[in-house]
């Protein structure tokens, strides 16, 4: 079985699927942008319990790889790999705007924007679906305020929770908007080869609020 979730906004979102179909076993969706670390593990949990798997039945797994958050993002992808190591079996990452461009049923080129906090939006461009159901990537995933970057994304749909948050900004209407990526999208996404993986590595986009000291400074006088 193909177990897929994403932790890189405020939902835990967690599916099970059949790896080749992509048929969704089960699934489940808790938003709580506080309680990845504990909803994570329980989630995977019950939705194993629910299709009447063990882990043991799992042959792959796939995560969403941001951008987004450290915080709630560490959260998937070390649980994955872990994991994946344990079982011995293949850990795939997705970008988590691409399973979000998926979910939308839009016959049309669509944007992307979610929240990456500090007033910005993580954001990315797709053109119309394939006949698979697919959609390439244009441009992106970037980090920008939402101000700079709405003339990108004038007359487009966009999808996400940035829409929410920044919509009078960007020129959208929020209602009906897709706020989170799916897990059951993502599963089924990986499992059809209609979302493009990746390595399981982090798409943080900012650098490193810290970094290493460049070693001792000397107190003596020039």
């Amino acid at each position: 079985m193909l177990l897929a979730f994403d932790t890189s906004s405020a939902a835990v979102t967690v599916a099970l699927a059949d790896p080749v179909s992509g048929v969704v076993a089960a699934s489940s969706t808790t938003v709580d942008a506080l309680r990845h670390g504990e909803l994570l593990a329980p989630a995977i949990a019950d939705v194993l319990a629910s299709a009447g798997c063990g882990v043991k039945d799992l042959s792959r797994i796939a995560v969403g790889a941001g951008p987004g958050p450290f915080t709630g993002l560490r959260v998937g992808l070390v649980t994955a790999r872990t994991m994946g190591d344990v079982l011995g079996v293949e850990v795939v990452g997705v970008c988590s705007l691409d399973i979000l461009a998926k979910q939308s049923n839009l016959a049309l080129p669509v944007a992307v924007a979610t929240d990456a906090r500090r007033k910005e939006i993580y954001w990315a461009l797709y053109d119309g679906p394939a006949a698979d159901g697919s959609r390439r990537r244009l441009e992106g995933p970037a980090v920008d305020k939402p101000a700079d970057v709405a003339h990108v994304l004038a007359g487009l749909p966009v999808i996400g929770r940035g829409a929410v948050l920044y919509g009078e900004v960007l020129g959208v209407e929020a209602a009906d908007v897709l706020e989170y990526p799916s897990a059951e999208v993502l599963a089924t996404g990986v499992a059809t080869g209609t979302l493009q993986v990746t390595a399981p590595d982090p798409l943080y986009l900012r650098r490193p609020d810290v970094t290493l000291s460049g070693g001792p400074k000397s107190v003596l006088p020039k």
